[in-house]
């Protein structure tokens, strides 16, 4: 298992370590890699996982593509897949754990279909949570273990969102519109650079003129 390789590493990396900077970060890896050892799912006993593999046939795609939305007790996450209502019931499986489910469509017009999702932000309950079937898609309800707004799906997403808003949240205006402009440029078309290529040559032959006081 990577996870518990990792983990093993970090642990050794710590033995070694002195500053107390390096230690901080090293104990935050350590957390979040233990998090994530203990909400995977349990192994699958050796025949369970062959019937599974015989019994699945044709090619497994991974689902990236969903919506989701949440009420005071539930996250509801909405995958599109077409003609999955005319399935068994038992071609649509989800197991879930109190920070992750996994999802297993079998045999869906020649397909398998899997979506996993880990760490997920908070914990669900396991026995509140269900699937359902209607048309052309498959609705997941993930129960909430405490009544509390979710801002995004994972521990994941979340900080990544932090880490993004770290890095324009800055006391120096200008150099916050640096920083956002850089990103656009980086993120954007061969127009928004060119764009942005515009606005700066403006700009910057406005400073020489003595239009603009500071540097934008």
């Amino acid at each position: 298992n990577q996870l518990q390789k990792d983990l093993e590493e970090v642990k050794e990396l710590l033995t070694k370590a002195t500053r107390k900077r390096l230690r901080d970060v090293l104990m935050t890896e350590k957390h979040k890699l233990e998090l994530e050892i203990k909400n995977q799912p349990p192994p699958k006993p050796k025949d369970v996982v062959e019937e599974e593999k015989s019994s699945l046939g044709g090619y497994t795609v991974k689902i990236n593509n969903y919506g989701w939305d949440q009420s005071d007790k539930f996250i509801k996450i909405y995958i599109s897949l077409n003609g999955v209502q005319k399935l068994p019931t038992e071609n649509v499986q989800v197991n879930f754990t109190e920070r992750s489910f996994d999802l297993l469509v079998k045999n869906l017009n020649g397909k398998n279909y899997t979506m996993t999702f880990n760490n997920l932000l908070k914990p669900i309950s396991v026995e509140g949570s269900s699937k359902k079937i209607k048309t052309d898609t498959v609705l997941v309800m993930c129960r909430k273990k405490r009544e509390e707004k979710w801002e995004c799906l994972t521990q994941v997403e979340k900080e990544s969102k932090e880490k993004e808003k770290a890095a324009y949240d800055t006391s120096d205006p200008s150099e916050g519109l640096m920083n956002l402009l850089k990103k656009m440029y980086a993120e954007g078309d061969d127009e928004m650079k060119r764009t942005i290529n515009k606005a700066w040559v403006e700009s910057r032959e406005k400073q020489s003129k003595g239009d603009i006081p500071m540097d934008i």
